[in-house]
């Protein structure tokens, strides 16, 4: 697909930033689909966010990716807000329109989803009560992407309450919150348990949920890909649970950030995430 009349460009916008691998997946795309292109990180403190997003247009940027802390003050800037990226709270993905405004997006959950059925194709949401750790911004697009795909009990568990009630009252539906000391029995009779927490990150203590209740067949997802293989992922290995790591959603959400940008929806094949994989 060729752009003779301009260059193309897009980029993630964070504070930090440089640690991202979004920029070396996006060029990957941009070079195997034959387009003449760049994808930048974008450095970017909160105080200049809006400056940022408002010079898009003039820069000649397609677009960006926002992450930390960007995602949820996006809103108040931007001119339209995807129905999906209202109910989530948050965007994390900008389109510059023909006309010059912005539009955002929220391609998190439909990630999470995407990977999770790649690695474990016959995963179902409806299949029984689903564990969710955290309430931030990751754990907000799963919660409305399960909730959206059947899930008919998602018990939420995080270390301020405050925070996931208010989580669990935004999303409506089944979902129910466990305070942080009943963490433990939350797993009883659960089909699937997701930590949405940094907890388990290089860097990070440990997720600390003993899996002691958690049934063998439940299935064991972590949003976290530095280490690929976390703490509770390899606990959950050694228990034979089946276990699907954090690297195909956020390979997975940049597709129809790509398609948006750049008019082509890419794939997620194994020499894409062998070549991520050695970023790690």
């Amino acid at each position: 697909m060729a752009h003779p009349d301009r260059f193309l460009m897009a980029g993630v916008m964070g504070w930090p930033v440089m640690h991202s691998r979004s920029p070396k997946l996006h060029n990957y795309w941009l070079q195997k689909h034959g387009l003449a292109g760049v994808y930048v990180p974008l450095a970017v403190r909160i105080e200049g966010l809006q400056a940022a997003l408002r010079a898009l247009p003039a820069l000649g940027f397609s677009g960006c990716n926002l992450t930390i802390p960007h995602k949820v003050e996006a809103l108040k800037i931007i001119d339209r807000i995807d129905p999906l990226a209202r109910r989530i709270g948050a965007a994390n993905c900008i389109v510059v329109e023909q006309d010059g405004s912005l539009t955002g997006y929220n391609n998190d959950g439909w990630g999470y989803v995407e990977n999770v059925l790649d690695r474990a194709p016959n995963w179902k949401a409806d299949a029984g009560p689903i564990v969710v750790v955290g309430a931030g911004g990751g754990a907000r697009a799963i919660v409305v992407s399960l909730l959206d795909r059947g899930a008919r009990e998602i018990r939420l568990v995080n270390r301020t309450a405050a925070r996931a009630e208010e989580l669990a009252k935004h999303a409506g539906g089944p979902v129910s919150v466990v305070p942080w000391d009943d963490r433990a029995k939350a797993l009883d009779g659960a089909a699937m348990l997701i930590n949405t927490t940094s907890q388990g990150m290089v860097g990070q203590p440990a997720l600390d949920l003993p899996l002691d209740r958690l049934t063998p067949k439940a299935l064991v997802s972590d949003i976290v890909y530095t280490p690929l293989e976390t703490p509770l992922l390899a606990a959950a290995r050694l228990r034979g649970n089946p276990t699907v790591d954090g690297l195909g959603m956020l390979l997975h959400q940049a597709r129809p950030a790509f398609r948006a940008w750049f008019g082509v929806l890419p794939d997620v094949t194994p020499d894409l995430r062998a070549m991520i994989e050695a970023t790690l």
